[in-house]
């Protein structure tokens, strides 16, 4: 018999989403990878408390971290379980994931953007990384057009209806 869900913890689906991504940066493809964190990080994020505006992906010494995601300190554990909320996590990709992914990052533009931390079906924490190329301003404003035009049909379309 599963036990009753605490209410507001996440047992399985999104725990942070960086919105911004699909703006700033053309996403190519996308690869899901495993996160190492420690035990009150797996906590506050299913509190959903984590953020990934400012994060990013990138290769330390042969291995792939995840920089500058903020998770938060889970305020009740213990003294003892303490850590540093934007501590770079390692992420676990297989040894030919690495090699391609680097070999994508070398090249100029190209970046690893953390689209979302997600819980899988077996409640394991994942990030899901996608690897973009910077948009221009000048994109940005036409994807903002046309975000507004489609927002424009829909209400002529539903007060003529």
């Amino acid at each position: 018999m599963a036990e009753p869900r605490k209410k507001g913890l996440i047992s399985h689906g999104v725990a942070a989403q960086n919105r911004k991504a699909r703006f700033d940066y053309k996403i190519g493809e996308t690869i899901e990878a495993g996160l190492m964190l420690v035990g009150p990080e797996v906590k506050s994020l299913r509190a959903g408390r984590a953020t990934l505006s400012e994060a990013w992906a990138g290769e330390r010494n042969g291995e792939m971290y995840l920089f500058n995601c903020y998770i938060p300190e889970w305020q009740a554990g213990s003294f003892a379980a303490k850590f540093e909320p934007r501590r770079p996590r390692k992420l676990l990709l297989h040894r030919k994931q690495v090699k391609e992914l680097i070999g994508s990052i070398t090249r100029e533009g190209i970046t690893l953007v953390p689209m979302d931390i997600h819980f899988n079906e077996r409640g394991v924490a994942k990030v899901l990384l996608g690897v973009g190329e910077g948009k221009k301003k000048h994109d940005k404003r036409a994807a903002i057009a046309a975000r507004d035009w489609q927002r424009d049909k829909a209400r002529l379309m539903r007060d003529k209806g």
